[in-house]
């Protein structure tokens, strides 16, 4: 077993793709709050519907899930790279 190498790139690349996955996760958790609280506070007989589903539900689970969706395709696409996690040793094939 080799000792674990703090200066490896491979832990900064490692912490990156981790705060942006905490980003998401944050993102993802205000997105529904705000949309499932803002509008879904409200009497129930005041509720507006989109396709049979109060628009709270709608925004907050159906848009919300079809958003995030795309912003993780798009995240992992554009920030995230493949990292080997073979340990490098010199002289051996």
């Amino acid at each position: 077993m080799s000792k674990i190498d703090q200066n490896d790139p491979r832990f900064k690349i490692a912490n990156r793709e981790a705060l942006i996955g905490v980003g998401l996760v944050i993102f993802n958790f205000v997105w529904w709050f705000g949309f499932a609280y803002g509008l879904g506070s409200s009497p129930v007989e005041e509720y507006s519907y989109v396709f049979g589903m109060p628009a709270w539900f709608f925004y907050s689970c159906v848009v919300g899930f079809v958003v995030m969706a795309i912003i993780v395709i798009i995240m992992v696409k554009k920030f995230f790279v493949e990292v080997d996690f073979e340990d490098e040793q010199e002289g051996t094939k």
